[in-house]
Formats: structure tokens, C-alpha cells, sequence
């Protein structure tokens, strides 16, 4: 308990002594009313629960690793998180973003009979069983792909939707470099140890984020625990999944170069945790230390979401326009995440607004910059936008703002 704490207990243990047991106690009588109410003042004011610090993160026995909010996109803990790592079958989460890109853009289609090819049907490691000049449903190569880790699936699937392996590793690529995944190169669609097919711990967590946020109605697919196929029911190998009910995904790897790999997410109330332990020991070292870094999240930090998209924050005077007040907003809903009970300590700002604001204006022009500071330190920032347009006004209406604005 801190001090203020300990020194209201004694102060309610004096006024206590003094003001009830008046018959043990030599009290002046006019001050024995006001002892009493000063006693039940004290006794109704709550005691001051001690501030929770944020600990350190929890170090992992692993290569690398990172937790990641999902809403607000900060880091919350990290330890070479952009060191080049063989990604092993976690690689599967961009091979499953790009076969949802080609679904998304009617490519292809989920009842779509794939032909297995030899190659695919050759694979190695973990395997749907799938075989060999047989078709298969798009849909159910998905889930061999992402609950049976199915190296033929993945193959089958690049080979459908780019024609061979090679031209959908040059997709795989493509669609790094614009998810903004700066550290990673991919030579094939499995995680097949290879030259130069490597990613980071950050930029498998941000393929992540963006796999959840880009195609939900595929996501839920990570989370199902079982799938059989040819007579053969193979388990989800992500050990959270039946280890902690908010957990919902994403996709483990393994090799013997890369170790044991997981990457997880799980959502507790409104907020969503990724984290990204890459080579680790064992499976049950992988899974511990995913859901160390998840426990550690979500027990001392909250995420707030401070203003949607399009909410009007502030209006300002707009000069020799058809209207006098522009609304300032925010292109993005933005949020925060902070460690617990500091909220009524943030600071939001508006900065740099553009003075004087003259018409014409188009929606969505640059209006400045939102700030969120905490302590003192600007934590989260976006740009403030115009959310309408205002044409200029009238020849007089310009006029007389000129003219107004001569004595601003």
C-alpha cells in the first residue's frame, strides 16, 4: 500500500479513538461532533489503490519475437524483431493472402476442381493427402492448407492460381512489398527450407494484422481445431486453440533450421493481440511463450479507440467560400494503447491547421495533424482532413472576406 494510503488508514484510526470511545478518552466535549464527522468522512473516502506498474516484457527462450496491438498497430514488446528468419510454415499466411487476393478479385472460386499435380502430390513434411491427377475443391485445399499445414495443398493452390510454384512466390513478393513486410523474400508457397526465403518477426506480424483485417470472412477458418480429408482427420497444430478460448488463430512452422515457430492471435473484450514467437525449442515451448507474451498484453495494457473516421473534432472558419465553417476530422479511426489507468492521462491535440483556410477546399485536403500525447511523449498521430467540400463563393462573398480579412 503506498504512503497516502497508510497515512488515511492512521488518520481514520486516531479520529476513530478519538471521537467514539469518549467515555475512555480525555476529548474536549464542543470537538466530540466534530470528530464524529470528520470519522465518517474518512471511513466513506475510498482508500487509494496503488498505481500498477507496467513490468518489463517477459523474455523468451526464442530468436525473435514481437507482440503487436491489433487495433492501434503499436509494438508492445519485441526482441529481434527484424532479424531475417526461416519462417518455415508460418509462410503458409501469405500463401493463403494471396490465393484470398485472387478469390477476392473472381480469379478463381471456392468450388473451383483443382487438378493435383505430381509435384504437388510429391511434397514432403506435413500433407493433406491429397493425390496425384485427382481434383479437389478450392475450399478444401484452403483448409488443408491452413489447419493441416498441407505442403501438397499449398502447391496445388499456387499452381491454380499463378500456373506454377515460381510465378506465385513472384506474387508472394509482390504482395510483401505492399503490405510493407521490408524484410522478407519468398522463393516458394510451403516454407520449404530454401535460399533466400526468409521474413522477420515484425513483418510476419504485420502480414498477420493484415490477413485478419483484410479478408474476415476467411479468418475463421485459423481458428477451426479439426479438419479431415480422404478419410484422414489431422488436429490444428496451434496448441492455444484449445489452451485458451480467446485465441483464434494464426498458423505454426517448423523446421529444423527454423525451430518451432508461432504466430497467434486472440481477442479479449473489444482487444485484439498478435504475437510472433520465432524459433523456440518444441511445440509446448512455442505455444508457453506465445501465450506468456498474450497474458503479458492483455493484463497491463487497454486499447481505447479515440475518434472514428469522419468525426467532426473541430470547425474552423473557412474564408471566401460558400459556407463559413469547415469540419476538421480524422481519414482513419484512430486508437490508442496504453498501459492500464493511464487514459484520463492522455492528451489529444489538434496541430498545425492551416490559417487562414481559404475556399476553395476539397474534401480529404491536409488540415493538419492529430496528436495523442502521454506524459509528455506523442504516442499515436494521423492527419487531419477537410470532411466536405467548399467551393468558392460568390464574386461579393470573396470580395467582402478579402476585405475582412485585411483587420484578422
Amino acid at each position: 500500500m503506498r504512503k497516502s494510503a497508510t497515512s488515511l488508514v492512521s488518520l481514520r484510526t486516531f479520529f476513530y479513538n478519538a471521537a467514539c470511545p469518549f467515555d475512555t478518552m480525555d476529548v474536549y466535549p464542543p470537538m466530540k461532533p466534530l470528530l464524529a464527522l470528520l470519522t465518517t468522512l474518512l471511513f466513506t473516502l475510498p482508500l487509494v489503490a496503488p498505481a500498477v506498474p507496467t513490468p518489463t516484457a517477459p523474455k523468451l527462450a526464442a530468436k525473435a519475437w514481437v507482440l503487436l496491438d491489433y487495433n492501434s498497430n503499436q509494438t508492445l514488446a519485441e526482441h529481434n524483431a527484424d532479424e531475417r528468419i526461416e519462417p518455415a510454415s508460418i509462410t503458409k499466411i501469405m500463401t493463403s493472402y494471396v490465393v484470398y487476393s485472387a478469390l477476392r478479385e473472381g480469379l478463381i472460386s471456392l468450388d473451383d476442381a483443382v487438378e493435383v499435380s505430381e509435384k504437388a502430390w510429391r511434397m514432403k513434411g506435413s500433407r493433406m493427402f491429397v493425390e496425384v491427377n485427382k481434383q479437389v475443391r478450392l475450399e478444401d485445399l484452403i483448409r488443408g492448407l491452413v489447419i493441416q499445414s498441407g505442403n501438397d495443398a499449398a502447391v496445388a493452390l499456387a499452381e491454380h492460381v499463378a500456373g506454377t510454384e515460381e510465378g506465385f512466390a513472384e506474387q508472394m513478393n509482390v504482395t510483401a512489398q505492399q503490405l510493407g513486410m521490408r524484410g522478407s523474400h519468398f522463393v516458394n508457397a510451403t516454407g520449404w527450407p530454401q535460399a533466400e526465403h526468409y521474413t522477420t518477426a515484425r513483418d510476419v506480424a504485420i502480414l498477420a494484422r493484415a490477413l485478419i483485417k483484410d479478408f474476415p470472412e476467411h479468418y475463421p477458418i485459423y481458428a477451426e481445431k479439426t479438419f479431415e480429408y480422404n478419410n484422414i482427420k489431422q488436429p490444428n497444430r496451434n496448441r492455444l486453440l484449445w489452451r485458451d478460448s480467446s485465441v483464434d488463430g494464426l498458423k505454426t512452422g517448423h523446421t529444423e533450421a527454423a525451430g518451432y515457430c508461432l504466430a497467434a492471435s486472440a481477442k479479449r473484450g473489444e482487444m485484439r493481440l498478435i504475437s510472433v514467437v520465432m524459433g523456440t525449442a518444441s511445440d509446448s515451448a512455442r505455444a508457453k511463450h506465445s501465450q506468456a507474451l498474450l497474458n503479458y498484453g492483455f493484463r497491463y495494457y487497454e486499447t481505447h479507440k479515440l475518434y472514428s473516421a469522419g468525426e467532426v473534432l473541430r470547425q474552423v472558419r473557412v474564408w471566401k467560400g460558400e459556407r463559413e465553417m469547415l469540419d476538421i476530422g480524422s481519414a482513419q479511426d484512430i486508437y490508442v494503447t496504453i498501459p492500464r489507468g493511464q487514459y484520463k492521462n492522455l492528451k489529444p491535440s489538434l496541430e498545425n491547421i492551416p490559417v487562414p483556410v481559404e475556399a476553395p477546399v476539397a474534401k480529404a485536403a491536409p488540415m493538419g495533424e492529430i496528436r495523442v500525447s502521454l506524459d509528455g511523449a506523442v504516442i499515436e498521430q494521423a492527419p487531419a482532413i477537410a470532411l466536405q467540400d467548399v467551393p468558392a463563393g460568390s464574386f461579393f462573398a470573396q470580395a467582402w472576406d478579402t476585405l475582412l480579412l485585411l483587420f484578422e
